[in-house]
């Protein structure tokens, strides 16, 4: 149990800092709400046409959303030494990384997943699939967070890194992308969601333990 302390520790701090900077949190919120209502915009009021783009338009606003917040997760850390901090303390690097990718996901992440059907409803999705895309963002965001996190760890040294990021982390993206679209694009032809809804699952799977030790080695080579 001891070894949870330290990590616990620094969940409950970054989510009180995020609790505190609130009005900088919601910022990937309004992005996607702005995003979203400019397909119509682009593409014409016709309803079947957005209803049948709404749950990849949901998925591309959530993963450009998510990108607004990754560049300045470890940076902070880096320049004021609390990276070093981790290093030497004694600390599990993995179980620390991990409890700031949870903490991302759960000040980010977890608002998008909440808010992005209630947004592609705004398009016409109808509420079967919009359920199926809350199930499928409930899979996906989680790796996205991680993924991201690992990313950001591994460029935080880097100045003026944001590009460098996206072109990172968007690629990588790309299955979680098309298995989460394709979940909703499944409901809406009628077919059964669960193929994709699984792969989601099953890529949660692979990186809630490979992502933290990744992520630990990223920190190790920005700290150098």
């Amino acid at each position: 149990m001891s070894l949870l302390v330290a990590p616990t520790a620094l969940l409950q701090h970054d989510l009180t800092l995020a609790w505190r900077r609130r009005a900088e949190a919601v910022n990937p919120l309004l992005f996607a709400l702005m995003v979203t209502a400019l397909f119509p915009l682009a593409l014409g009021p016709e309803a079947n046409q957005l209803a049948r783009i709404a749950g990849g338009v949901a998925w591309v606003t959530v993963l450009l959303a998510n990108l607004l917040s990754l560049d300045v997760l470890f940076r902070g850390d880096l320049e004021d030494g609390s990276l070093d901090q981790w290093l030497v303390s004694g600390q599990s690097l993995p179980l620390l990384a991990g409890a700031r990718l949870l903490a991302h996901w759960l000040a980010t992440g977890l608002p998008l997943t909440l808010a992005a059907p209630l947004l592609a409803s705004m398009l016409g999705l109808p509420e079967d699939a919009a359920l199926t895309l809350l199930a499928a963002l409930a899979l996906g965001t989680p790796v996205v967070s991680m993924v991201g996190g690992t990313c950001a760890a591994l460029t935080a040294a880097m100045p003026r890194a944001g590009i460098l990021l996206a072109l990172l982390v968007l690629p990588l993206m790309v299955p979680v992308l098309v298995f989460g679209a394709g979940a909703v694009e499944a409901t809406l032809t009628g077919l059964s969601p669960l193929p994709a809804l699984l792969w989601l699952a099953s890529g949660l799977a692979l990186a809630l333990p490979l992502t933290p030790l990744a992520c630990a080695a990223a920190i190790r080579i920005s700290a150098q």
